[in-house]
C-alpha cells in the first residue's frame, strides 16, 4: 500500500485512540478494511518513529495513550511529497516572479518548521540534485499582483495607469479584472477595458499605478477565459483569427515535433522529412517573433498577410547585417 495510505491509517487510528473508544486490533482492521498485520505495522510506525504513548489496557481490553498530551506531528510528508514540495517552490520562484519571492520563502519557512516525523525538509541537499535556469522576468511589484487578485475575487473596479511599450505612451485606464494568467514567468491581467470597450490583456509589470475602487461590475454572462485565451499564440490575442501554416526544415522540424505550439495544431509530415506545422490563432505578432527566430528553418506559408511581415522584416535584418560596407 502507499505511503499515503499509511497516513491516512494513522490519523484514523490516532482519533479512534484519542476518543477513548479503546480500539482493538480486529476492531481497527474490520473500520480500515486492512488485515490486522497492517494495524500492527501501523500502531508499531507510530510508535517507534513518531513516538505515540500506546499501550494495551487490560481492564478495557483495548489501546489508550498513557499521556493525552502528546500529538500527531503538524505535518508528516512522504519522500514524493517532499520531493514535489522542493520542485514548486524552485519552479515558482524562477518562472512565477521574482516580486513573489519574500511571501513565497515566508511560506517556504513556516512549511519546514511544520514538517517533522519520519521525513525532514533539507532543501540544501535537494538543491545539489535539482536546479533550474528560469526565463529573463520584468521587475514587478508584488503588492499590484495581490491587489489585482483581490479586485478579481471581490469583482471591483480598477484605475491604472498603464504603459504600452509597444507605442511607447502611458495613459490611466479604467478596467473591470477577470483573470491572471502566467506565461513564461510573466503576469497578465485579462480585464474589460472601457477605452476599448473590449477584453484585453495587460502585462502587469507595465503597471505603474493603480487603486482598487468601491464601485463593482457584474461579470459579462457567457465569457470564458479558456475560450478567450483558446486562439491566442503566447499572450497575443486579436480580433480576427487566422489559418497559419509555417513549414519547417528536416533539421529544425525534429525540435518542432517534440511540442504542443497551440491547442490548434496539427502537423503535416513531408517526404523530405520536413513538417508543415498549421493552427489558428488571433494576433500575429507574437507568431512573427516566434518563425523570425528559426530564420531560414522556418517558412510562413499562410496567411499572407504575415509571410509579407516576416518577409519585410527579414529584408531589414539583411540590410542591417549586410548593406553596411566596412571603411
Amino acid at each position: 500500500m502507499s505511503q499515503r495510505q499509511q497516513l491516512e491509517r494513522i490519523f484514523y487510528i490516532d482519533a479512534c485512540v484519542r476518543s477513548g473508544r479503546y480500539p482493538t486490533a480486529d476492531l481497527l482492521a474490520s473500520e480500515l478494511e486492512v488485515s490486522r498485520r497492517v494495524v500492527f505495522t501501523d500502531r508499531e510506525f507510530m510508535i517507534n518513529r513518531l513516538g505515540a504513548p500506546i499501550e494495551f489496557d487490560r481492564e478495557r481490553g483495548g489501546w489508550w495513550y498513557t499521556d493525552l498530551t502528546w500529538m500527531l506531528p503538524n505535518m508528516m510528508i512522504t519522500e514524493g511529497e517532499l520531493l514535489a514540495f522542493f520542485l514548486s517552490v524552485e519552479v515558482a520562484r524562477r518562472f512565477l516572479g521574482t516580486g513573489l519571492e519574500g511571501s513565497l520563502l515566508s511560506a517556504v519557512e513556516k512549511i519546514r518548521k511544520g514538517v517533522k516525523g519520519p521525513v525532514s525538509v533539507d532543501l540544501e541537499t535537494l538543491r545539489e540534485h535539482y536546479s533550474f535556469a528560469g526565463p529573463a522576468l520584468i521587475t514587478m511589484n508584488e503588492a499590484v499582483l495581490l491587489d489585482l487578485h483581490r479586485a478579481i475575487r471581490e469583482r471591483r473596479r480598477v484605475w491604472m495607469r498603464y504603459y504600452t511599450a509597444s507605442r511607447g505612451e502611458r495613459k490611466g485606464r479604467m478596467v473591470s479584472p477577470y483573470h491572471l494568467y502566467n506565461h513564461q514567468g510573466d503576469w497578465f491581467l485579462v480585464a474589460f477595458d472601457d477605452f476599448r470597450n473590449d477584453f484585453r490583456s495587460f502585462m502587469v509589470p507595465r503597471i505603474e499605478e493603480w487603486r482598487v475602487l468601491e464601485a463593482t461590475f457584474e461579470p459579462e454572462v457567457g465569457f470564458s477565459i479558456s475560450e478567450y485565451m483558446g486562439s491566442a499564440f503566447r499572450t497575443e490575442r486579436g480580433g480576427e483569427s487566422f489559418d497559419v501554416a509555417i513549414r519547417f526544415a528536416e533539421q529544425q522540424a525534429r525540435y518542432i515535433r517534440e511540442r504542443t505550439w497551440h491547442r490548434s495544431q496539427s502537423i503535416e509530415e513531408l517526404p523530405d522529412g520536413g513538417l508543415v506545422l498549421r493552427f489558428t490563432a488571433s494576433g500575429l505578432g507574437d507568431v512573427k517573433r516566434w518563425v523570425l527566430q528559426y530564420g531560414g528553418q522556418a517558412e510562413v506559408l499562410e496567411p499572407e498577410v504575415l509571410r509579407e511581415v516576416v518577409k519585410k522584416e527579414s529584408l531589414r535584418m539583411a540590410e542591417v547585417y549586410g548593406g553596411k560596407k566596412e571603411g
